[in-house]
């Protein structure tokens, strides 16, 4: 799996771990709900700051973002 779509599929997983919508995730990160889905849908790179932005808001660190899950 390409690195972007594992990012999506993460950012997928906590932010429904932690009950949020998409519109509250982008609330939470002053993002687009829009680029909350892209991102989720794995067609946008973001930046290191956005991911510690998003990292931060699903209560975890960067690099969790980043791993593969044996779900």
């Amino acid at each position: 799996m390409d690195v972007v779509q594992l990012l999506g599929v993460n950012v997928r997983r906590y932010r429904r771990l932690r009950g949020m919508t998409q519109e509250a995730l982008a609330l939470e990160v002053e993002m687009e709900r829009s680029y909350v889905s892209d991102l989720e849908r794995g067609t946008r790179n973001p930046s290191v700051r956005a991911l510690g932005r998003l990292a931060a808001a699903l209560g975890g660190h960067p690099a969790q973002l980043l791993e593969v899950c044996a779900d």
